[in-house]
């Protein structure tokens, strides 16, 4: 079979996988059904990636990042995991765990500082720089990035009174960010 893509012998694929031209899956790996993964993808050891997860072209995945299901990593986004890494000292005891919610969207180009955690729904713009917590359903842009509203669970930006106007969905405010009522 004349694969467009290289799979180390110890990994196994699941029928109904996407995979891009180019990528490499290595060592011990399990691709599940509907998994999109793009080329030039690195998913490093201890990463935990929920169902129907899409990772687009040259996104890499370090220790400790956990994707709950249903989370969008753009083109050429990228997870830090390390806070303060040099290049001559070893300091991978100090990574630190970084979680995205369910439903997220990580814009292409945009950077997560590792510690934190991106909430449930939540849309990080194209390019921003992530430093701090994200809330549930916020819509962040900017670096660092900065809230400038919210996202509904479809993807669309809230209106003042936070309500869809594409797909209606109706939100409270609450102290993690939004719910739907």
């Amino acid at each position: 079979m004349n694969l467009n893509y290289f799979v180390h012998e110890s990994s196994y694929i699941d029928d109904n996988c996407q995979i891009g031209k180019g990528t490499k899956i290595w060592h011990f790996s399990h691709i599940m059904p509907g998994s999109i993964i793009g080329q030039n993808v690195v998913i490093g050891p201890d990463v935990q990636i929920g169902n129907q997860c899409k990772i687009q072209n040259n996104v890499s995945i370090y220790k400790h990042v956990t994707l709950e299901d249903n989370v969008f990593c753009g083109p050429s986004m990228v997870f830090t995991n390390v806070y303060n890494p040099r290049a001559g000292m070893r300091k991978m005891d100090q990574a630190r765990p970084t979680l995205v919610k369910k439903g997220a969207t990580l814009g292409a180009n945009c950077t997560i500082i590792c510690g934190i955690t991106i909430g449930q729904y939540a849309f990080i713009g194209a390019g921003a720089v992530v430093t701090k917590d994200v809330p549930d359903h916020a819509l962040v842009t900017g670096n660092p990035a900065k809230q400038i509203g919210y996202a509904c669970q479809c993807g669309e930006t809230l209106s003042d009174n936070l309500v869809c106007g594409t797909c209606k969905r109706k939100y409270q405010a609450t102290d993690k960010g939004l719910s739907e009522t």
